[in-house]
């Protein structure tokens, strides 16, 4: 992101928005070294109302991204931590039985806030899994037949390992379709872990984001505010056309056996916008498109198990269409 100082406006308009956003990474910096697409795509994720999947190996800040985020957002969070015995109702809330009223009450679970990190989300097994759909798709939780909104704004940020360690059980399709982007967190630069133990050597806490100085930059009439700008944000038929085919493409893949849905080419349109308009500008080129794709698309794919045997990864076979589908001038 770049940042926009010529934009300047009383408290929830869109250019003092959008240096609030831009700020984010200031804060999130004085707690996590580098990352920075992986801070980006929190904030485009923000901005679409959507949610976000970080995979990494452990050890590489996943847990302390979301945790900075938190921080540097004046948004009600909570934290879930997947565990194998986890049951649905420690998620969305359950109805406890209340002796003074002889009435049973709902108690509302953790999913009630506005920022939800949820940890290594597949070490815990499908059926806790599931419980988040209804929450990320309809953003409320159905209790006994009644339903209970979420609070606006409401995201999901979930954490996990890669599948082929031991102990965990992989999201299905249906569930990852629900997650907006798929962010991947390498593992760091010489320099930037030279960074990390210098800072750790020096006292930096990882459980103390306060003392680290991350305070909150950004809430809820910014995000407001910027959702209503990106919506503004013009679209043209040729980039439309654009996004379409190169969704389409995918479905055609020989080293795919599923490509990705309408509602991934939407999820494409959307993030483009919202980094059409973090940039600074209030149209979408396609190199938004190109910027935004692996991250929406990668999860929304399945590979041929030929092609993985082959050392074929989603990630080659995304870049290889934006290679070839034909960008619109």
């Amino acid at each position: 992101m770049d940042p926009t100082t010529d934009n300047a406006g009383p408290s929830g308009d869109p250019g003092t928005a959008r240096d609030a956003l831009e700020a984010l990474r200031a804060e999130i910096a004085k707690a996590v070294v580098g990352q920075d697409p992986a801070v980006t795509g929190l904030v485009v994720a923000l901005l679409c109302r959507g949610h976000v999947l970080l995979e990494g190996v452990p050890g590489v800040a996943k847990t302390l991204l979301v945790r900075a985020l938190a921080s540097a957002l004046e948004l009600d969070t909570k934290r879930v931590q997947f565990t194998p015995d986890l049951m649905p109702s420690d998620v969305t809330g359950s109805l406890v039985y209340d002796t003074r009223s002889a009435e049973f009450s709902f108690q509302p679970g953790p999913v009630f806030t506005n920022l939800l990190l949820a940890d290594e989300i597949n070490r815990t097994p499908p059926k806790t899994q599931s419980s988040l759909l209804e929450a990320m798709e309809e953003r409320q939780v159905t209790v006994d037949g009644t339903p209970r909104p979420l609070p606006d704004p409401f995201l999901v940020a979930a954490t996990q390992n890669p599948v082929e360690y031991e102990g965990t059980y992989p999201l299905p399709e249906a569930q990852l379709d629900r997650f907006l982007l798929k962010l991947t967190i390498p593992l760091p630069s010489r320099q930037d872990e030279i960074d990390v133990l210098t800072r750790h050597a020096e006292g930096f806490n990882p459980r103390d984001l306060h003392a680290a100085g991350v305070r909150p930059v950004a809430g809820p009439a910014d995000l407001e505010a910027a959702r209503a700008a990106v919506a503004k944000t013009t679209i043209s038929p040729e980039i439309t056309a654009y996004v379409v085919d190169i969704c389409r493409a995918t479905r055609e893949s020989p080293s795919l056996t599923l490509g990705v849905s309408p509602r991934g080419a939407t999820a494409l349109l959307a993030t483009a916008r919202a980094w059409a308009w973090l940039t600074g500008r209030d149209y979408v080129i396609p190199d938004d498109v190109k910027a935004l794709a692996l991250p929406t698309l990668r999860h929304r794919v399945q590979l041929r198990p030929e092609a993985e045997m082959e050392g074929v990864t989603a990630d080659s076979v995304i870049n290889a269409i934006l290679a070839h589908v034909p960008v619109p001038r």
